[in-house]
């Protein structure tokens, strides 16, 4: 017998011999590799795409970046709290008026219109104060002008409340003091000029919610001296409808026909040991307990006029009222 040939030799079994076995098994190993990279790499940047766009970290699991595992989801923001954020957002103010030319207000509040000032507290209220000036002399500075309008900004601004202050009507002061701005306290003057007085009020009420930005839901009414005689009157026959009533340094009235029938609402009365019209506002006290209304008097060692002391004492009331 002769010896095998030779490898590589013709006719031996060479590379080409060899070639289909070996090369099958290169070719389905690169075949299988790329399709672990074709599935691998697709799959690992579509997880991190979707981390992201789902809001989800990558965390590093050995030496991958996988997306972490979700947190407890935060509990949802309460509609009135939202609410209560978006109206800190909102100015405040939300506008200003034109400007107004008028000596009725004084440095420190704003001029609504010619007869009307106001003041805002520093963030936003939805309770308006209606305070009704005593007498006030004719003319472009006046003590009595200048002392009612500091009392009722500082005061209300401290309170965190609105306050409107609109001028009264020439020729509704007493005897004597026909030139002056005053209000219709009580009998034929009352029944002549209230209602026309009120609805006034209320169109006030609405320019300042427009500058404002808010809708007022508590409204106060209060006045010092004639304007607390016209409060009182307004609270007696139901002239206006207000959440709370105040007469300071003033204030009398009668039971009416009216007072029975009405809702009781808080009532503050203050007045000084030095003025004349303790026994007044005391009558006015016994007339409101009679009917039911909750009331509060309050005596202070001061003579006649607005004083802060009266509104600070009003408005602590008028809310420990409605709280309960």
């Amino acid at each position: 017998m002769g010896r095998p040939p030779a490898s590589g030799a013709p006719g031996g079994p060479g590379p080409r011999d060899r070639g289909p076995s070996s090369g099958s098994a290169a070719r389905r190993i690169a075949g299988l590799f790329a399709a672990i990279v074709g599935l691998v790499a697709p799959c690992a940047c579509n997880s991190a795409a979707d981390a992201t766009r789902s809001g989800r970290a990558l965390v590093r699991d050995g030496g991958a970046l996988v997306p972490a595992e979700p947190g407890p989801a935060p509990p949802p923001i309460p509609a009135a709290a939202a609410t209560s954020a978006q109206a800190e957002q909102a100015p405040w103010p939300r506008a200003r008026p034109p400007r107004v030319e008028t000596d009725w207000c004084i440095d420190g509040v704003d001029a609504l219109d010619e007869e009307t000032c106001y003041a805002l507290p520093e963030a936003p209220t939805r309770a308006l104060l209606i305070y009704l000036h005593g007498i006030v002399p004719p003319g472009k500075e006046s003590q009595q002008k200048t002392n009612f309008e500091t009392v009722v900004a500082r005061a209300s601004r401290r309170a965190g409340v609105a306050a409107l202050m609109p001028r009264g009507k020439v020729g509704l002061a007493p005897k004597g003091y026909a030139s002056w701005w005053g209000w219709p306290t009580g009998g034929p003057a009352y029944e002549k000029h209230a209602a026309a007085l009120v609805a006034a009020f209320a169109e006030k009420r609405r320019k300042l919610e427009e500058v404002a930005g808010v809708s007022f839901t508590r409204v106060y009414v209060a006045g010092s001296s004639s304007g607390a005689f016209f409060a009182a009157a307004l609270a007696l026959r139901g002239g206006i409808d207000a959440d709370g009533f105040g007469a300071m340094s003033g204030g009398g009235g009668q039971v009416t026909p009216e007072l029975a029938r009405l809702a009781p609402r808080p009532f503050y009365i203050g007045f000084g040991a030095h003025d004349s019209v303790g026994r007044s506002a005391r009558a006015l006290a016994d007339v409101l307990r009679g009917a039911g209304w909750p009331v509060r008097v309050a005596e202070h060692p001061v003579g006649h006029g607005a004083k802060e002391i009266y509104l600070d004492e009003a408005f602590a009331f008028w809310r420990e009222q409605e709280t309960r």
